[in-house]
């Protein structure tokens, strides 16, 4: 398979800087490595630049940074696109405001295929405020609501040439959501597993009937992994955590099962912050679970020396 990587070195939608930094940890780390490895060609396309500030103003006076992140999620949607041809594009952000262009730019390509195109957030947050309902301003916190096309977002934002159906959407490891956004996912019927319902019930089968889904639909699926997914106990390089979140074992275990369902077209890394990584074993983690989508097995595992 030919893997097609593209740096979005975003920090305008989070709190705090350093996410920036995230793509070039990551093929610090070994990315492009670990895939070649696996039998994968590897094509990296470099780092998306963001065009010009758009005159946007909007009444919410504490939203952040919202010309930047406007520009970076125009040329990111065009960005993600064009490495969405004949390849599997995979995002290195940055912080999870990529995911704007990123699911902008797959989705548009997934209605040219006449495809569904599926997600799945891995992440300890829904981020689907809008422009109207976030309190922090941070933007990282409204990806997924703009590309579902929730109302609020014209003329802010680029046009969307495609939205995601909110019921083809499955958060999964939710344990940080905001009253606005819990209302707003009811209503828009996207699938929402928390932390709970993974403890009830295992991460497998809430996946596995996920992914069925998928299949009967002959659809794309656009896998975003936010580093807070993760524990902190083992992922501490992000800004937002979140204390109970998924386990080693279990996000690999996802990774596997995600590998072995065949339905995969493009992936997003997002959050990971160095400034606040130990030694980069949360970057390292990143790239082994990418492995394991992408192919690792059990047996292949390394061993690492500390």
């Amino acid at each position: 398979m030919l893997c097609r990587i593209v740096g979005a070195p975003v920090q305008d939608g989070a709190g705090r800087m350093g996410c920036d930094m995230g793509p070039s940890a990551l093929r610090a780390a070994g990315l492009a490595q670990a895939l070649t490895e696996l039998g994968h060609e590897v094509e990296d396309a470099g780092a998306v630049a963001p065009g010009p500030l758009p005159p946007v103003a909007h009444e919410n006076l504490g939203l952040k940074a919202l010309p930047q992140v406007s520009a970076w999620t125009g040329a990111i949607a065009e960005a993600a696109y064009a490495a969405s041809r004949e390849a599997m594009p995979i995002f290195l952000g940055g912080d999870h405001s990529i995911s704007a262009g990123t699911l902008s730019g797959v989705a548009r390509r997934a209605k040219e295929l006449g495809r569904p195109l599926f997600v799945l957030w891995l992440d300890a947050h829904p981020d689907f405020h809008t422009l109207d309902t976030t309190v922090s301003g941070n933007l990282h916190g409204v990806p997924l609501a703009y590309a579902s096309g929730q109302k609020g977002f014209h003329g802010y934002f680029p046009d969307l040439p495609a939205a995601v159906d909110p019921a083809r959407i499955c958060t999964l490891g939710v344990r940080s959501v905001d009253p606005a956004e819990r209302e707003a996912l009811k209503l828009a019927g996207v699938t929402v597993h928390d932390m709970r319902m993974i403890d009830e019930h295992g991460i497998a089968p809430l996946l596995r009937a996920f992914l069925q889904r998928i299949l009967a639909e002959d659809g794309m699926l656009h896998v975003s992994l936010d580093v807070d997914f993760l524990d902190p106990s083992i992922a501490p390089a992000v800004g937002t955590t979140v204390p109970g979140g998924a386990t080693f074992r279990e996000a690999h275990l996802v990774m596997e099962m995600l590998h072995d369902s065949g339905l995969v077209t493009s992936l997003d890394l997002v959050e990971l912050n160095p400034f606040l990584d130990e030694r980069g074993r949360t970057a390292i983690l990143m790239v082994d679970l990418t492995a394991s989508l992408m192919g690792r097995r059990i047996m292949d595992r390394p061993t690492r020396n500390h």
